[in-house]
């Protein structure tokens, strides 16, 4: 049964609600009990057409409304999955950025997206993807880029340049045989 008798208390806390409400989904639900009432004799089907919602949006307001009173007419917050990435997650991972990797044990200078997601499996026991780890980098602040490997600084630079004088040294000596057998 979709029609109620209201008492003029139940209008007036309707009314109340509805002009109180700073959402519009609870006005428009206020607005649903009080056009279903018998004296006004809204269909339902009339009702969702001039609030530009579906019949059965109406059925569900009313049906919230008989079970729960006018605290039906407040929308509940939406289920779904919780979150997986917990909080404890993202602070592992800010300390694990914010620290070279050599300070953990490891034998590479620069994170990848799988290699800090491999570190944060084994500290926090959570997995996610190689994109789900950029993603969450974002989120936390951290710009992702592809590194740039370089041997500067990485090198001997005085065993450099004298490689570097030998491998001149041995070009030369080659050309210069070419040049004899010519």
């Amino acid at each position: 049964m979709g029609v109620f008798k209201l008492s003029d208390k139940q209008w007036d806390e309707l009314d109340r609600l509805r002009f109180s409400a700073g959402d519009a989904k609870v006005f428009r639900n206020c607005l649903i009990i009080l056009m279903s009432d018998v004296e006004v004799g809204r269909s339902r089907n009339s009702i969702a057409e001039e609030l530009g919602c579906s019949p059965g949006t109406v059925d569900g307001v009313r049906k919230r409304y008989r079970d729960q009173g006018i605290a039906g007419l407040t929308p509940r917050k939406s289920t779904g999955r919780p979150p997986s990435v917990t909080p404890q997650y993202r602070a592992a991972l800010r300390k694990a950025v914010e620290t070279p990797p050599q300070q953990f044990g490891y034998g590479f200078s620069v994170w990848s997206a799988a290699r800090l997601g491999a570190h944060l499996k084994k500290t926090t026991g959570l997995a996610f993807s190689d994109e789900r780890v950029r993603k969450l980098l974002r989120e936390e602040g951290f710009s992702v880029q592809r590194p740039k490997h370089t041997m500067k600084g990485k090198r001997d630079e005085a065993a450099y340049a004298a490689a570097q004088a030998k491998l001149k040294r041995l070009k030369k000596g080659r050309l210069g045989k070419l040049a004899r057998r010519s």
